[in-house]
C-alpha cells in the first residue's frame, strides 16, 4: 500500500505542472483610414461592415513565453464608397508550461485571444469615434467555436486530399 502511494506521488512530481499566465497586453498596430471624408458625412449613415479577425502566435524564447497577435480589420461602407477602415493587432506575452501539441495550439488560438479582444474592441471603438464616426461595439467572439470550425475543415481538406495522393500512387 505505502509503495503504491509513493509510485503515485513519484508518477505526479514527474508530470510537469500545467500553467497559463498573460505576461503583458500591447498594442503592436494600429491603422485608421477614413478615405472617403468629409463627403461621407454628408450621407445617411447605413454602412456596410465587414469585420475580419486573424490569430497567430509563436514562442519567443526557451522560458515557456509565446506571443499571441488578435488582428482585427473592420471596414465600413456606404454605397460603394469606404467610409473607414481600421486595423488593430491586439498582441500579448503568455507563459505557457505543462501543456503541449494539440492543447497548446488550443489555447493560443482560444484563451489567448479571448483575453485580447476586450483590449482591441475598445481601440477599435476609440479609433472609429476619434474619427468622427458613431461608436462601434464589436459582439463577443467565440474563439473556441472558431477553433473548431478551423479543425474540422483542416480535416476534411486533408481527407479530400488522400484519396486524390492515392490516385497518383496507383498508377501502373
Amino acid at each position: 500500500m505505502a509503495d503504491e502511494e509513493a509510485q503515485a506521488a513519484g508518477t505526479a512530481q514527474e508530470q510537469p505542472q500545467q500553467q497559463f499566465a498573460m505576461q503583458r497586453i500591447y498594442t503592436k498596430d494600429v491603422s485608421f483610414e477614413s478615405p472617403g471624408t468629409p463627403g461621407v458625412f454628408r450621407k445617411q449613415w447605413q454602412p456596410q461592415v465587414n469585420v475580419d479577425l486573424n490569430t497567430k502566435s509563436e514562442k519567443i524564447d526557451d522560458l515557456g513565453n509565446y506571443e499571441a497577435v488578435l488582428t482585427i480589420t473592420l471596414t465600413a461602407k456606404i454605397e460603394e464608397e469606404t467610409a473607414f477602415l481600421v486595423e488593430v493587432q491586439q498582441a500579448g506575452i503568455f507563459m505557457i508550461t505543462g501543456i503541449e501539441g494539440e492543447n497548446l495550439r488550443r489555447v493560443l488560438a482560444t484563451a489567448a485571444p479571448t483575453i485580447l479582444f476586450p483590449y482591441a474592441r475598445e481601440n477599435i471603438d476609440s479609433l472609429c469615434v476619434k474619427g468622427g464616426f458613431p461608436a462601434v461595439m464589436l459582439a463577443p467572439v467565440n474563439f473556441e467555436g472558431l477553433y473548431q470550425q478551423a479543425v474540422a475543415k483542416s480535416q476534411e481538406e486533408a481527407a479530400a486530399a488522400a484519396p486524390a495522393a492515392d490516385e497518383q500512387g496507383a498508377t501502373h
